[in-house]
């Protein structure tokens, strides 16, 4: 058996979690890799380095088994990445409870599925790394269109500070990954819902939606196997960060958001700290 960490990749049928297990494997990394798809997966390798799953990540139960088959064929689990999810344009107003919470049960409790189920095997033996796969729409709300979405990954985001804290006293370390665009299958009909019942009023949500499936779509910047890179690189390091960005963009809009805010901040100063008795 390798000495290399043993990584489990959720979302791996495709996009960037399938780039990421290509570059591991090529790497002499031991890799389980889940998805719904087990026959994509299969095409990936066939190695014994190479573990594919079927799993549902919305089924505790299914997640539990997934992670023990892991540790059953390589012996332990060293790195888990949360990447299973997708996304959801529409204004809040014409998404329904259903659209909404969908995206929620994926995104946010699928995660929080993982989490539960892997934490114990890295509690035991007082390693691990989680890295959550979030967005720069987890991080800056200025998406017309995307609030369910971003409110899934402000949510992915929220968690995630609190379990590094949590998780840290046990040798554990959690990475938010925060992309921009990235040139995968995100922005396809496969990987972004639509709302079943639009409303014609929100012109600027059906601009910001045609933009993205049909202009920005196949021409983002962001190479998926230098992120891919990315996560191998911070996996190895001593102290990896808390939040990663990634792309040139994501950097930007965060600088952006961070000086709004504390100009906002600075303006209404007054207003917030002279609120105490």
């Amino acid at each position: 058996m390798s000495n290399k960490k043993v990584w489990f990749v959720t979302g791996a049928s495709k996009g960037l979690g399938r780039d990421l297990v290509r570059k591991l494997l090529a790497a002499g990394y031991p890799v389980a890799a889940t998805s719904r798809n087990l026959d994509e997966l299969r095409k990936i390798d066939t190695s014994d380095n190479f573990l594919p799953l079927t799993m549902q990540v919305n089924d505790e139960t299914s997640v539990a088994k997934a992670l023990a088959d892991t540790v059953a064929h390589f012996g332990r689990v060293d790195v888990v990445v949360n990447n299973a999810g997708y996304g959801i344009v529409g204004s809040l107003e014409e998404l329904t409870d259903q659209e909404a919470r969908a995206n929620f049960d994926i995104n946010v409790f699928g995660t929080l599925n993982v989490v539960r189920k892997a934490m114990p095997y890295f509690r035991a033996q007082h390693s691990g790394h989680i890295f959550n796969v979030s967005s720069i729409a987890g991080f800056t709300g200025n998406f017309p269109g995307f609030g369910i979405y971003c409110a899934t990954k402000f949510a992915v985001d929220g968690l995630s500070e609190s379990l590094a804290a949590e998780a840290k006293p046990f040798g554990i370390h959690v990475t938010i990954v925060s992309p921009g665009y990235f040139r995968t299958d995100f922005l396809t009909t496969t990987s972004l819902a639509v709302p079943a019942n639009p409303i014609a009023d929100y012109t600027a949500v059906r601009e910001a939606q045609d933009v993205h499936l049909n202009q920005i779509n196949h021409n983002q910047a962001g190479d998926p196997e230098k992120a891919a890179d990315a996560f191998i690189r911070v996996s190895e390091v001593e102290n990896p960060p808390v939040h990663l960005f990634l792309g040139e963009d994501a950097y930007q809009l965060v600088h952006a958001k961070i000086d709004a805010i504390k100009g906002e901040l600075e303006t209404w100063k007054e207003t917030t700290v002279n609120t105490g008795f």
